[in-house]
């Protein structure tokens, strides 16, 4: 039986609402579910509270609030904090995805959030609603 995780979008304000959000809708309060990016990727691999039988799906509601508080805004804010511990020889990728998303253009931190859950999870256990 797939187990069902729902996100509640309208509570994601930024990227450190949306970990809160999502460990909690995975682990309950205080749950962990990542907290950056590749944990997040790591998680979905199993063991972190979803099934080990990978029969799990997320539905994230009000997606689109959520797409609006993870937007080209905040990416920038957390480009600019990746900039800040970029190893020297990426620094300049960094800087090109900050120009990007100060400019309102590129990948959104939601737009990589669902290619992440997308990916890491079975085919069509993404819902945005």
């Amino acid at each position: 039986m797939t187990v069902t995780y729902v996100i509640e979008g309208s509570r994601v304000t930024g990227l450190e609402q949306f970990w809160t959000v999502i460990g909690e809708a995975v682990n309950g309060p205080g749950g962990y579910f990542g907290r950056n990016l590749d944990a997040l990727a790591d998680c979905l691999g199993g063991g972190m509270g979803t099934p080990d039988d990978g029969d799990f799906a997320f539905e994230w509601r009000d997606h689109t609030s959520s797409a609006r508080a993870l937007g080209h805004e905040e990416t920038a804010r957390y480009l600019r904090q990746s900039l800040s511990r970029a190893h020297p020889t990426n620094r300049a990728s960094v800087q090109q995805r900050l120009d990007e998303a100060l400019a309102g253009r590129g990948p959104t931190l939601f737009d990589l959030i669902v290619a992440i859950l997308a990916d890491g999870a079975t085919p069509g256990t993404l819902l945005l609603s």
